[in-house]
């Protein structure tokens, strides 16, 4: 016995010899070669599903990836991955890394194996760190028969636990990639403080684009649609998304413009969304500097006629002043307008479907004008301060009182009706009255009509006449003190000889 192992080192010894002898090329090709015999007499065939295609998500990997995960919990399997979303009492089950797991289709016995590997770096790209792929083995003689028919079925079979999973999934871009959390948000078109006929407008509007994909199909569309909402902060524009994406079951993805460094790297977040997904850019004048691509020179009116103080949200659109060219900026690494327009209705936004972006913004006349026009954003919603339907709502959310029941002292709902458009309070501003006081149904009614008069007679036009002539008379007396003075003819200024120079030019 002893002998035995003796030669056998020595083989092992001539053999790592004449190893180091043999050239590296050479080396891999005998490699290759027995490879390719093993493979062809093998009786198996193998089939790699990785998890990204070039830039792309592999959608089939995810399909996978949640069949997979259904039967993993019952399998006689020594190690299974246990997973939990952030805010989620879900607990998910998956194979572990190179594990291998069984199945039976059509009474064709598979096995699937989950391979987890370092990623290589590699051409800057912005990868995970960790390359993953699913391997299906299947018998030679068995391929032809359910090859196709085992991967549809796998398709439709993760779509019913999609549908199934009531769980939707948040987006956020971090680092040129999307991360995930659950998507929790209880606001509901029946819970939105907005106006009936409208949340009916809305409601009919998203149902006839998640069931219009023939219909898009015909006119040779892409299956998308744009919507902005606009107006004063505090309205519901963010309860707003969230509604439509509970209506519709869709995940959103939070696009966040600060983080993305350059346009393809846009366009690469674009396509790895899925479909039946929101994407939202909230704020969208305040992101990055996108709000025109030319720069207004302030006109002599305009300056005149400005004054601080809030916005009008109900008055017309600001007419567009003079531009002066300032849009290419070259070796910029920043987010271009023409990258953000080329984004939600270029050449790139149909790499997908049954999509739905959604911009929001305090300021729509910020916005430059080819950001505004159908194909980009389709559907423009004005979210204005709250009404009296909305109001109405809110009341029976938070206090539990249905003013059309009569649940509602006539008197105080006349009050409060006669009051809502003068005051101009937003949705929030009266949900915050209400929280304050929701164990006291009456004392909450009480303030609210007390915060709606104060509201009112500030914006009455008496006080904004007076407010104005305030504001003027106190312009009036700081240009006073720096207006320069004349001391033996010769002019002395008050320490601002410039800005009063620039002043009384203008």
């Amino acid at each position: 016995m002893k002998e035995l192992w003796t030669t056998i080192a020595s083989l092992m010894g001539v053999f790592v010899f004449a190893k180091t002898l043999i050239p590296p090329e050479l080396q891999s090709a005998v490699h290759k070669l027995i490879h390719l015999l093993f493979s062809y007499f093998s009786p198996y065939r193998y089939y790699e599903i990785t998890e990204i295609d070039g830039v792309n998500t592999n959608e089939l990997y995810h399909a996978v990836q949640l069949y997979l995960s259904s039967s993993a919990s019952s399998a006689t399997l020594n190690r299974l991955s246990l997973t939990r979303g952030l805010n989620s009492s879900t607990i998910t089950f998956g194979l572990a890394n190179n594990a291998r797991l069984s199945d039976v289709f059509n009474g064709v016995s598979v096995v699937w194996e989950h391979i987890v590997a370092p990623r290589q770096s590699s051409s800057g790209r912005r990868f995970p760190e960790e390359k993953r792929s699913f391997t299906l083995r299947i018998n030679r003689r068995d391929k032809r028969f359910i090859i196709n028919d085992y991967l549809d079925f796998i398709s439709r079979k993760a779509d019913e636990i999609k549908r199934n999973n009531k769980d939707r999934l948040l987006y956020i871009n971090s680092r040129g990639w999307w991360e995930s959390v659950p998507f929790k948000h209880p606001s509901t078109f029946e819970t939105l403080a907005m106006d009936p006929a409208m949340k009916t407008e809305i409601k009919s509007d998203l149902r006839d684009f998640a069931d219009g994909q023939a219909f898009y199909k015909r006119t040779g569309r892409a299956w998308k649609r744009g919507y902005l909402l606009y107006g004063p902060p505090g309205t519901g524009k963010s309860s707003m998304i969230a509604a439509i994406a509970n209506f519709l079951e869709y995940d959103i993805y939070d696009l966040e413009l600060s983080e993305v460094k350059a346009n393809s790297e846009l366009r690469k977040l674009l396509m790895k969304t899925t479909t039946k997904s929101i994407i939202v850019i909230e704020d969208i004048d305040c992101s990055i500097n996108l709000t025109n691509r030319k720069k207004p020179t302030v006109s002599k009116q305009r300056t005149s006629g400005s004054t601080d103080g809030d916005l009008d949200f109900k008055s017309s659109p600001v007419e567009p002043a003079a531009f002066v060219d300032s849009d290419s900026n070259e070796g910029s690494t920043s987010v271009t307008l023409s990258g953000l327009l080329n984004f939600t209705d270029g050449i790139w936004s149909c790499c997908g479907s049954e999509r739905i972006f959604v911009f929001t913004t305090n300021h729509i006349e910020k916005l430059d004008q080819a950001l505004l026009r159908s194909g980009r954003m389709d559907k423009h919603i004005f979210m204005s301060y709250c009404s009296f339907p909305a109001l109405k709502i809110l009341l029976k959310n938070y206090l539990g009182c249905d003013a059309d029941a009569g649940d509602i002292v006539p008197e105080v709902l006349e009050g409060l009706e006669a009051e809502i458009d003068g005051a101009e309070m937003t949705p929030a501003d009266i949900a915050e009255v209400l929280i304050k006081n929701r164990r006291d149904n009456s004392r909450a009614l009480t303030e609210l009509l007390a915060a709606m008069k104060g509201r009112s007679e500030t914006k009455s036009p008496v006080n904004l006449l007076c407010r104005r002539l305030a504001a003027e008379e106190v312009a009036e007396e700081k240009r006073a003190l720096n207006s320069p003075k004349e001391v033996d003819g010769a002019a002395i200024g008050g320490g601002a000889d410039l800005e009063y120079t620039k002043e009384w030019k203008d």
